[in-house]
């Protein structure tokens, strides 16, 4: 007895799934520099939304908070409502460690002006038989410009900066009664931020 010959019509196109079990994705990797804003578009963005000066410093809204719960409620509160104002103030605080401080400026000063004099030139240097572009050397600059600025002190002053900062800005948060200037009706501000 034999068996009848079964054909069975297999071709066309297969695509592989992609792969979902690695986090990892590569096209998604190269455009993750179009989703980041500059530095100068985030600190436009920011000024956009600073709020006024005379309001961050009232004195007169500086108030003591009854109990913890009602402390972090207005610390997060007033984080949000202020964040424009508390980066400036941590801005504030870096220009005056840097003009304090002039061996830093001015290791600072020769990296930018060696960097502006690479894209001014514009021509790859071979480095160990590699060719780098102007933006690979800049890098290359910033880099070798890494011990310099430590032993200029600047790992001391970026602590200082950021305690500074961070003693500023908690103190600020917790005692500013926001209660006093955002009422329910003004404060959709906590829903529209991300």
């Amino acid at each position: 007895m034999e068996t009848p010959e079964v054909h069975i019509d297999v071709s066309g196109n297969m695509e592989t799934p992609p792969d979902t079990k690695s986090g990892f994705n590569l096209s998604s990797f190269t455009n993750f520099s179009t989703r980041i804003p500059s530095l100068w578009e985030l600190l436009r963005l920011s000024r956009q939304n600073i709020r006024p000066w005379s309001e961050f410093l009232q004195t007169s809204n500086f108030k003591t908070v009854a109990n913890v719960s009602r402390l972090t409620n207005r610390i997060i509160r007033n984080l949000a409502y202020f964040q424009s104002n508390y980066l400036f103030v941590f801005l504030g605080l870096i220009v005056y460690c840097l003009l304090t401080s002039p061996l830093i400026l001015i290791v600072l000063g020769a990296v930018f002006y060696a960097c502006y004099k690479i894209k001014q030139i514009s021509t790859p240097v071979a480095f160990f038989s590699k060719q780098l572009n102007t933006n690979q050397q800049c890098v290359a600059v910033g880099v070798a410009s890494v011990p310099v600025l430590y032993l200029a002190g600047a790992g001391a002053v970026m602590f200082w900066v950021l305690g500074a900062s961070f003693f500023v800005i908690s103190l600020h948060a917790a005692f500013y009664n926001i209660d006093a200037i955002v009422t329910e009706d003004t404060e959709t501000f906590l829903s529209e931020t991300v």
